[in-house]
């Protein structure tokens, strides 16, 4: 459950850094659910556009949405261009960079956004480990019984 915050409270804002549309997809399936979200982007790495380019574009998103409280950069991949592309401004930015990004992920960062950035990395990670099951052995394991 979403969590009762006042429009106006500054919230963390959510830079997704995906390699390709990843990013732009999630964030679309979590407004299907959740609706328009506000200070909350996605960046597709590609190798059409140049590194530098692509640097300055996570910079300026990660500006644009922060409002004081930090932003959180859910990234696809632990070691892949998005992700070293994001913790290279963790020195210069209030950042906090999560790897292995999925919906699950995404709608707890987004109903917990009055958190503070350390607390809200802590419980995203724990939501991201949470929504990966294998439902075929659960459902399996309980014909069982």
């Amino acid at each position: 459950m979403a969590e009762n915050v006042e429009k106006n409270t500054p919230q963390v804002g959510i830079v997704l850094v995906t390699h390709g549309n990843f990013g732009a997809t999630l964030l679309e399936a979590a407004e299907m659910v959740m609706g328009t979200q506000e200070n909350c982007v996605a960046i597709g790495v590609d190798v059409t556009r140049d590194v530098d380019e692509t640097m300055e574009l996570i910079r300026s998103s990660i500006q644009k949405v922060e409002q004081g409280r930090g932003v959180v950069t859910l990234t696809d991949l632990f070691g892949g261009s998005p992700t070293t592309m994001s913790l290279s401004l963790m020195k210069s930015e209030n950042l906090e960079v999560i790897t292995g990004v999925n919906l699950p992920m995404l709608v707890a960062t987004l109903q917990s956004r009055s958190m503070k950035l350390h607390e809200l990395a802590e419980k995203v990670a724990d939501a991201g480990r949470q929504g990966i099951k294998v439902a075929g052995a659960m459902l399996r394991k309980k014909a069982k019984k």
